[in-house]
């Protein structure tokens, strides 16, 4: 049952839910829906929140969240159906764990001067090991990005030790990585070696304190920028940019880089 303290909006939407998943009168499609299936758009609405964000749009921040909501409601609601868990208990579950990571605020616990990480990973690790696991790198999504995954790896392997002193050393393995891939003979050692190349390469950008998927993310987000003022200049000149030789599209890009730094 709902519990009585539920907001009216967020009763509301319960009760849509409930309603759109009624085997009698409900939606077909959201009756169809498993978590497996759902589970694809609870990734995407993340992201649009994200880019919501990088946007500073806060209507669509408004808007997105909502959308993100929905997906919590929409798991818990299949959860409840199957006799599992509802939504009260998932926001039970995470108001427990919130306040177990902050005993120096909700609890009795002094703060022993921490940094906020250090405090926030001891925590989670005694968290994981209440749950049976066995090795640092337990508990590490494997639905997360792969960029993403390959940073928090080495970031828990670099908490109990295993990581280069400084920065010859990451330095070191990307260029040993390129030449191994350069030597690769066959698809199946070019696809290993190019994961080992980019593994070693996000190790070095991390060594340099910078969270790889953020400079990707700028990256991405400059080659996509310079790309269309390149496209600009052609249509400018009556150009078809796609027939253009490598040599005349490079001379665009320069004049892009040109440009911005002027």
């Amino acid at each position: 049952m709902p519990n009585t303290t539920t907001t009216p909006e967020l009763a509301r939407l319960l009760a849509i839910m409930a309603r759109l998943r009624d085997p009698a009168t409900g939606c077909e499609w959201d009756c169809a829906q498993s978590f497996a299936t759902i589970a694809p758009y609870t990734i995407e609405e993340a992201y649009e929140v994200a880019d919501a964000i990088a946007r500073d749009d806060l209507a669509a921040l408004r808007e997105e969240l909502g959308d993100l909501l929905l997906q919590v409601v929409f798991h818990a609601r299949i959860a409840e159906e199957a006799g599992h868990f509802a939504f009260e208990d998932v926001a039970a579950s995470i108001s427990d764990k919130m306040e177990t990571r902050h005993p120096h605020i909700f609890g009795t616990s002094v703060d022993e001067g921490q940094s906020r990480e250090a405090r926030w990973e001891m925590l989670k690790a005694g968290e994981r090991a209440a749950k049976g696991a066995t090795s640092a790198l337990d508990g590490v999504a494997l639905a997360l990005p792969a960029l993403m995954r390959a940073e928090k790896l080495q970031k828990r392997a670099a908490r109990v030790g295993f990581d280069w002193p400084d920065l010859c050393g990451p330095t070191a393995k990307v260029v040993e990585e390129i030449d191994e891939l350069a030597h690769a003979k066959t698809d199946a050692e070019r696809v290993e070696e190019a994961g080992d190349f980019l593994f070693a390469a996000t190790n070095l950008v991390r060594a340099y304190g910078i969270a790889p998927e953020d400079a990707l993310r700028a990256a991405n987000a400059k080659f996509e920028r310079r790309f269309s003022a390149m496209e600009a200049l052609a249509r400018d000149d009556a150009q078809d940019f796609s027939a253009l030789s490598l040599d005349e599209q490079e001379a665009l890009w320069q004049a892009v880089k040109r440009q911005e730094k002027g």
